[in-house]
């Protein structure tokens, strides 16, 4: 990079060479004071930040944590979270990888339900210095190895990132969440946030995970009738009614843009059998897909 700029710049002027990569390194001082933000559209990659210098606020649902200097965090992709930098200067490092990347070991049946990344789980530490001062130089090892030329690299990074994570697991979780001071606007913000992040669907290979509002209360880590309840206090719909408008708006732009079969379009958008879809999208619509594609077609 030429001078310091922001992580959404840089993903924006590299973001095709970025998703066909599975493991990258940086360093926070390299970028602005929101590099611990992933930009939303990345929906594939984990990550794990080691902060040695900086203070902020990091959010995940209706919980907030002050963090200052040393921390190490821990990022599910479908778990929105926000960052509200304290400070204007950034040290230490943060590294991005898809599921695939880690040892099947440390998933537990998936990445998303490990235990550092899993919603309700614990996704922030505060190490004491000499732990800090072993996780500096485990992250240093990381960010020399990713640009070097060694011909098995990705297999030595897999094993300093399993390192990291196992001593994640050996330390206590930090305790101190508190509520911010609106928690039904933060959880419909990112509800919201999270309903935004499965879209547009791109390819007929691409399938929305979360499907209904008991998924959707899970990744935010609240029940679902406070999830419903708070969406509907500052929205004015349900968790449902979003989920419906907003599967109804891409069907509609699949079946107008695409040229893929009802029955391709209907399993993106988490429809397992054809009858399905047809019948959620005639209640929501009043036709049928094919109905609409035709009707749409005649107009034009």
């Amino acid at each position: 990079m030429k001078g310091k700029e922001t992580i959404t710049e840089f993903f924006e002027q590299y973001g095709q060479v970025y998703e066909q990569q599975q493991f990258m390194v940086y360093r926070l001082q390299d970028f602005g004071c929101d590099s611990t933000y992933l930009p939303p559209n990345r929906r594939d990659f984990y990550k794990i930040s080691l902060m040695i210098k900086g203070e902020g606020i990091l959010s995940y649902a209706d919980r907030s944590i002050h963090v200052k200097d040393a921390s190490l965090s821990f990022t599910n992709p479908l778990i929105p979270y926000s960052w509200e930098p304290l400070s204007t200067e950034q040290e230490g490092y943060f590294c991005l990888f898809k599921e695939d990347f880690v040892d099947a070991g440390l998933k537990n049946g998936g990445l998303a339900q490990s235990a550092l990344f899993k919603a309700g789980g614990h996704h922030i530490f505060f190490p004491e210095a000499a732990k800090m001062q072993f996780l500096g130089g485990i992250f240093e090892n990381i960010f020399r190895e990713a640009q070097s030329a060694y011909a098995n690299k990705y297999e030595l990074l897999k094993s300093y990132l399993q390192i990291v994570m196992h001593e994640a697991l050996k330390m206590q979780p930090a305790a101190t969440f508190f509520q911010p001071g609106n928690a039904a606007q933060r959880i419909s913000e990112l509800f919201l946030e999270l309903l935004e992040r499965q879209f547009p669907i791109d390819s007929p290979q691409q399938v929305i995970r979360l499907k209904n509002a008991n998924e959707f209360a899970a990744q935010l880590s609240v029940h679902t009738n406070h999830l419903n309840r708070a969406l509907k206090d500052i929205t004015g719909k349900t968790t449902t009614e979003w989920i419906a408008e907003k599967i109804t708006r891409e069907a509609k732009a699949l079946l107008l843009h695409s040229g893929w079969d009802v029955a391709q379009i209907g399993y993106c958008l988490g429809f397992e059998h054809a009858s399905n879809f047809n019948s959620f999208f005639k209640k929501h619509s009043g036709q049928t897909p094919n109905q609409f594609r035709k009707t749409i077609v005649s107009i034009s």
